[in-house]
């Protein structure tokens, strides 16, 4: 089930997609009424069934199991009639048993370079999608500092003298501080920062730290000290806040030149690692978006190039389609352990795995967290799980990977560009508006009605699959072309409108003391 081709049943049936043959429901493509005939069906609609709502196709006995994407996404509250409206006053999660069979298979990569994009290579090798500079915060308390010096520059116009030069970054956020120095919330918090802070999207990086904070810079690794690209400075020692303002806009002013003076030049799709994201989701997202999402993933690893998957709240219940995807026994042990680390997280909080979905996504006809994961995993195509990691940990493994996240969006892309990715695709069928900074973000609408609506912030239409006049493969190529444009150096509609400079957001696990 892992990507939509293996099992579409393409059957579009007047206002209804059957997507499997052994499916229980059918997804409502437009808003149809109560007594409607389903042609092809000999039913006809006892509720009304919203647009992306399931409907009832045969008898369901209370108890019996729900069936979409030929998997159980839940399982029958009570008896219900063919016609009927299927959702969350009907169905329920409930947990069973699942096939956890390892694949142990490898990727086919292709022999030889055939597809290229007009990337910045950087001296250590690394290729950039963007050229920033940025001003990342250690803590808070320099929150405040980084944004003027950032708005300091702005102000000056001085960077239109520099049109290689894509832009000025604040990277700040709430934390840095009230942490025990070896806690996991602090490596989360120092595996992110590093990650920002060496991503190649940003030619220079001034770190700013107040200068007592827990995040003190003798917990980053030794990067700090080795590179000339990477400045480190605290108000504290500079002697207060304008003096470290007019020091940085010094320092950044003397080396714009230098941060000018690159090339694109075309670099193999090999050097590409595309961050899979979706949010605002809804019942197209597993029909349309994101399977054709995981099309261009494949195509991107199948030249060489990486993808990551994440959000774990958000393949709960669909797991087992990842592990039996898995290399090893070793990468399968990694993704039930981070599970496993859920399950526990969330019952010590007054939670559980299956508080999802959102509001939004049920009102958009998701019911169940395992309906919402069988869509989500579909992002992550069908290519061999090599790896699993931990949040912003570095890439490792060319190829599929999965990064442990929370499914809070801004969360996830943040550890996401922190392991590396350079280019961000993200899903959406209630209209997500996500941008980020260094990397671009490509907006895939689920369905044409909100791409219609909200045309300025979407990227592509992928609605046009669940009306039959594209297949998902068709719509996962162009999604291929339009991420190998993007990283060539054509804005995404998010970098247009302005969005990233808020959007940095590191997962806060532990105390705060």
């Amino acid at each position: 089930m892992a990507c939509l081709k293996h099992y579409l049943y393409n059957k579009f049936v007047n206002n209804l997609i059957v997507l499997n043959q052994n499916d229980n429901v059918g997804v409502s493509q437009f808003i149809i009424p109560e007594k409607t005939k389903i042609k092809g069906h000999d039913i006809s609609t006892i509720d009304p069934i919203p647009f992306g709502h399931k409907v009832c196709l045969k008898s369901i006995n209370k108890g019996d199991p729900i069936i979409k994407y030929d998997q159980i996404i839940g399982f029958a509250l009570n008896d219900i009639k063919p016609g009927e409206h299927v959702h969350s006053h009907n169905l329920e999660f409930r947990e069973f048993k699942r096939n956890f069979k390892i694949s142990n298979k490898k990727n086919i990569i292709s022999e030889k370079a055939d597809t290229f994009f007009n990337g910045i290579l950087r001296d250590n090798g690394d290729v950039a999608t963007r050229n920033y500079i940025g001003i990342v915060s250690t803590v808070n308390c320099s929150a405040t500092v980084t944004k003027m010096i950032v708005e300091k520059i702005k102000y000056s116009n001085i960077l239109k003298e520099y049109p290689n030069i894509d832009g000025i970054v604040p990277i700040t956020h709430s934390t840095g501080c009230g942490m025990n120095t070896v806690s996991e919330g602090m490596q989360i918090f120092q595996r992110t920062i590093d990650g920002f802070k060496n991503h190649p999207n940003f030619s220079h990086v001034f770190v700013i730290g107040l200068g007592c904070e827990c995040a003190q810079v003798s917990l980053f690794d030794e990067s700090l000290k080795k590179h000339n690209r990477i400045h480190f400075l605290t108000i504290q020692d500079e002697g207060g806040t304008k003096k470290i303002v007019e020091k940085v806009f010094s320092q950044i002013k003397n080396l714009l030149n230098e941060a000018n003076d690159i090339e694109r030049t075309s670099q193999p799709v090999s050097h590409l690692t595309l961050a899979l994201q979706c949010g605002g989701s809804d019942g197209y997202s597993g029909i349309t978006a994101n399977p054709a999402l995981g099309v261009a993933a494949d195509l991107i690893v199948k030249k060489g190039g990486s993808s990551i998957l994440s959000e774990t709240p958000e393949i709960y219940g669909a797991e087992h389609l990842l592990i039996n995807r898995a290399n090893s026994k070793e990468t399968a042990d990694k993704l039930i352990k981070r599970i496993e680390w859920w399950r526990h997280y969330t019952s010590i909080n007054n939670s559980s795995m299956d508080n999802n979905p959102a509001p939004g996504n049920k009102k958009g006809g998701l019911t169940t967290i395992l309906e919402k994961s069988l869509g989500a995993v579909a992002k992550g195509g069908n290519s061999i799980l090599q790896d699993v990691l931990n949040y912003a940990e570095p890439l490792k493994n060319k190829g599929f990977n999965f990064m442990d996240s929370p499914g809070y969006d801004p969360v996830s892309v943040t550890g996401q560009v922190a392991s590396g990715a350079n280019v961000i695709c993200f899903t959406t069928g209630r209209g997500s508006c996500f941008g980020c900074k260094p990397v671009p973000s490509l907006k895939l609408s689920t369905n044409t009605t909100m791409y219609e609506k909200m045309t300025e912030d979407m990227d592509i239409n992928c609605g046009t699959i669940a009306e039959g006049k594209e297949k998902v493969e068709e719509v996962g190529q162009k999604i291929f072309e339009l991420v190998v444009n993007t990283a060539s150096g054509n804005k995404s509609k998010s970098e247009i409108n302005g969005y990233g400079d808020e959007e940095f957001n590191p997962w806060q696990v532990g105390v705060v003391m």
